[in-house]
């Protein structure tokens, strides 16, 4: 590979090193998963699903309506009823098994999907997306058979049909987030992924096809923001596990109000990276960019808020400023990039506007000079300092590569910053002070916080926030809790 640097610029122009699609097979258009068969719509309504790196049509897409989902219910309910309860945890487990054993040999085929539907790079789906999603259908396995041991001296029921709806920052790693612990438990499951990321939780309806689960135990349905209250209003749902954006939440919450049905919700952050004066300061600018721009800022714990000690603001700036200018933003598809493309035109078209506001606000905006491909989605990396509190970059969720930075001196005063938002998902923390890192953990109101690292994810760890960030946890043996009756 030959590369060459710009005497105008830090950039490195890297030759492109695309990802082939070769190995992969998607059909033209997609049904629903219901039953163990698929399903066209009732309506016979279809929508497509396009690349957003460069708007070409990737399939056809069906699309659910009530009497799909309420199909898609009673399936789900026989399956319950008839086998799945059935079955011992030692047998749940091997299907459980087997599906992730299938996904890890359609490993690759699943990144390059993941990243054409969604828009990131393939360095992240290839690396992060899918091998944790097979690793959590792996974890619980394992708890399947031990449930006993995760709830001592109580009894342990399913609580039966498991509703969920996941969001399309990680399509393939929420549905395994959902369905791996609802089928560990002995639930059967109804879910619904994003309208704009649809694929790979329809080659998961394949791939659990393939692992032989009986009919109905898991279905897939596809659609818009109808189709997911169909399935949250739907009297025979039992659990509603829902990941996406606050104000649905909120929606959702008022929906199932006065029923029986369990709820876990994870919603929207606005999450602090804390950098103190002793913290290792070229560590720490990876790790913020890491938090936040090699995934277009598409995470709901994206640490999207810097806080950074006054004595070293001005060299942390700069060298977050030197590299943000040697990101590569292009093609997801290739090797080399390190932002892809935002997911879709609306999503680009409500972080063009933050961005407006900001700079409106009176913040100071910085954004490498780069050259942006001329179709698809996509946003440069975006810095601003000189933001106060109270700026709404600073307070509402953008959900794209947009940093805003503030400086502290105490840390009193950096924590009382840090918990001045409605949401509380998830915190970072920079410091060579182990003292200063369990003092922050007791007083910042974030659900997950990082140590000298951020955005690290484990099957084994629980994952959820406070506040307007929900409730409930997933990963874990708490993300078993949410799925089980306990006398």
């Amino acid at each position: 590979m030959k590369s060459k640097k710009t005497e105008s610029s830090t950039s490195w122009l890297y030759s492109p090193s695309p990802e082939s699609t070769a190995h992969i097979s998607l059909r033209e258009s997609y049904d629903l998963y219901i039953n163990g068969k698929w399903e066209k719509p009732i309506s016979g309504k279809y929508f497509d699903s396009i690349n957003p790196a460069n708007e070409k049509h990737l399939a056809k897409i069906a699309h659910a309506d009530q009497a799909d989902i309420d199909k898609a219910v009673k399936a789900a309910r026989k399956a319950y009823d008839t086998a799945w309860s059935k079955l011992s945890g030692s047998e749940r487990a091997k299907y459980i098994y087997r599906i992730a054993r299938i996904m890890q040999e359609r490993a690759r085929e699943l990144a390059v999907i993941e990243s054409l539907d969604g828009g990131k790079p393939i360095r992240e789906s290839r690396d992060i997306d899918i091998p944790l999603a097979c690793n959590h259908f792996f974890y619980y396995a394992g708890w399947a058979d031990k449930l006993e041991y995760a709830f001592p001296t109580r009894k342990v029921e399913a609580l039966g049909v498991a509703g969920q709806i996941i969001p399309w920052n990680f399509p393939l790693l929420m549905a395994a987030w959902k369905i791996a612990p609802a089928l560990a438990t002995g639930n059967t499951v109804v879910l619904k992924p994003a309208e704009t990321t649809s694929l790979t939780a329809l080659k998961l309806a394949e791939i659990i096809h393939d692992a032989g689960l009986p009919p109905g135990v898991v279905n897939i349905v596809t659609g818009f923001g109808d189709t997911g209250a169909a399935i949250v209003n739907h009297p025979d749902i039992n659990k509603i596990a829902f990941t996406g954006s606050t104000n649905v939440g909120k929606i959702i919450q008022k929906a199932i109000a006065g029923t029986s049905k369990k709820a876990t919700l994870e919603l929207g952050g606005k999450s602090a990276n804390i950098i103190f004066d002793d913290a290792p300061i070229d560590q720490a600018v990876e790790g913020i960019v890491n938090g936040i721009f090699f995934n277009q800022g598409h995470v709901c714990c994206a640490g999207s808020r810097l806080y950074v000690q006054e004595s070293v603001a001005e060299k942390v700036i700069q060298k977050l400023k030197d590299r943000i200018q040697t990101l590569y933003v292009g093609d997801p598809l290739d090797k080399n990039t390190d932002i892809g493309a935002i997911n879709s035109k609306e999503q680009l078209q409500t972080i063009d506007k933050y961005i407006k506001i900001g700079i409106k606000e009176g913040a100071e905006i910085y954004q490498p000079a780069c050259n942006l491909p001329k179709k698809g989605f996509y946003c440069p990396p975006t810095l601003f300092t000189n933001v106060a509190q109270s700026n709404l970059i600073v307070q509402e969720e953008i959900f794209g590569p947009v940093l805003t930075v503030q400086t502290f001196r105490t840390v009193d005063e950096v924590i009382q910053k840090a918990n001045n938002t409605p949401f509380g998902l998830a915190a970072g923390v920079w410091t060579d002070k182990g003292s200063r890192i369990f003092n922050l953990t007791t007083k910042l109101r974030a659900g997950v916080v990082w140590a000298n690292t951020y955005n690290k994810f484990d099957p084994s760890s629980p994952f959820g926030g406070y506040k307007e960030s929900g409730f409930g946890r997933e990963g874990g043996v708490h993300g078993l809790s949410a799925y089980v009756k306990l006398s």
